[in-house]
């Protein structure tokens, strides 16, 4: 079984490279994995989540294909 590890906000930052406002915006348009509460002003993501979520993107050669 793998260990979850819950991530702040700056680690999700660093590892999607999005900033919190496109984070946010993502998850209400349900693209991006919801963040759990921690406490009344505290939320994170859990790490095989946010993981996931990178693996699944397209690649560079991918998405150039899609496009013509």
């Amino acid at each position: 079984m793998t260990e979850t590890i819950l991530l702040r906000m700056p680690q999700v930052e660093k590892a999607t490279g999005l900033k919190k406002s496109s984070l946010y915006q993502r998850m209400k348009e349900g693209t991006f994995p919801a963040a759990v509460r921690l406490g009344p002003k505290s939320v994170a993501w859990k790490n095989h989540e946010v993981n996931q979520w990178i693996e699944s993107l397209p690649r560079v050669g991918q998405a150039e294909a899609d496009i013509d």
